[in-house]
């Protein structure tokens, strides 16, 4: 399978090409938010979806039948824009299963920067958010 033709199906929203890059019994998972799709369900969530996109694979692994690929996508307006992590398994060169992992991007909060700064010790944040002593 063509990773960049399938990713731009994908983000261009061509529900015909998107089509042919399936099989008939794909299972897609969108795991954030504990949704489950048969290929029909995925193409036309992905198709109906508002707005018109933009995005750029940013890696790709393969291993065997499986290969993730990391993306970041955006709407043209700019107003929404996060990344993707993609696991795709193949049978016969077509997705037969896959996970997704989407993330809106945006700013760390103030203790992220702080910590990301060498200012807070990460442990006893995570302490404090278990409610722990360290």
């Amino acid at each position: 399978m063509n990773i960049q033709d399938f990713w731009q199906a994908i983000i261009t929203q061509n529900e015909e090409k998107l089509k042919t890059f399936f099989t008939e019994d794909a299972s897609i998972r969108w795991l954030c938010t504990n949704e489950q799709f048969t290929a029909s369900e995925y193409i036309t969530a992905n198709c109906k979806y508002p707005g018109n996109w933009i995005g750029e694979i940013e890696r790709v692994e393969e291993n065997g039948s499986t290969t993730v690929i990391a993306g970041a996508v955006r709407s043209t307006d700019g107003s929404i824009k996060c990344h993707v992590v993609s696991f795709i398994k193949l049978r016969d060169d077509k997705v037969c299963e896959m996970d997704e992992y989407w993330a809106d991007d945006g700013e760390a909060d103030e203790v992220e920067k702080q910590i990301a700064q060498g200012e807070k010790d990460i442990w006893k944040e995570i302490s404090k958010l278990l409610g722990k002593d360290r």
